[in-house]
């Protein structure tokens, strides 16, 4: 589903901007919307970005079967349906919403550190794409895919290439809706960072 549209960096920048209630409840519709959205921008960017887009689309599907089962409002209100059954019984399940959620948060995190990335005008994407993933994913991953991923990284194309990539006019009004959307990505991060944490989930395996 996250290939059937072309990709819109406005369109999340929309999705990360309405996540965020003012109870700070993280909702879960947009959520995904936004995930689609960066699905779709990794996949433009081909073959490089597959251990992960991939790896994302299958997570989010995921979420999206659990959230058509229990119809929860929000990530807090996902995660309480999950904790009621006990910590056992969660740790136990290959397939938990919150495994699932763990995972694409980490990723999300990746995604943030390159985007910023972008914005600081370095030009050698290599360089910017290597320390985000150092700085996010490498320690969660084996030392294979941390291997293929260094060799991937050398391939990237340049700056303007991803700013073009964006779908979002000029390279120049790509970088301010960048700028205008990485906030707001941010602060769902920053926000389900602290839910995770909150319950003693960053480490579930």
């Amino acid at each position: 589903a996250a290939a059937a549209a072309p990709f819109s960096l406005r369109e999340v920048l929309d999705a990360f901007r309405s996540c965020v209630t003012e109870e700070r409840e993280v909702l879960m519709e947009p959520y995904l919307c936004g995930w689609r959205g960066l699905i779709r921008f990794l996949q433009r960017l081909g073959a490089v970005f597959s251990f992960i887009s991939q790896d994302a689309a299958a997570k989010v599907a995921l979420l999206e079967l659990h959230c058509e089962r229990q119809r929860p409002r929000s990530l807090q209100a996902l995660l309480q349906l999950e904790l009621a059954a006990g910590r056992a019984a969660l740790r136990a399940q290959r397939d938990s919403a919150s495994r699932t959620l763990l995972r694409l948060h980490r990723a999300l995190r990746w995604l943030q550190l390159f985007l910023q990335g972008l914005l600081s005008g370095e030009p050698r994407t290599s360089a910017l794409c290597a320390r985000a993933y150092d700085a996010s994913l490498a320690a969660h991953h084996p030392w294979l895919i941390r291997k293929a991923a260094a060799v991937a990284f050398c391939a990237l194309p340049p700056r303007e290439a991803f700013l073009q990539s964006m779908n979002a006019g000029p390279p120049e009004e790509a970088e301010a809706v960048l700028a205008e959307a990485l906030p707001y990505i941010a602060d769902v991060y920053g926000i389900t960072q602290e839910l995770l944490a909150e319950h003693e989930l960053l480490d579930l395996p």
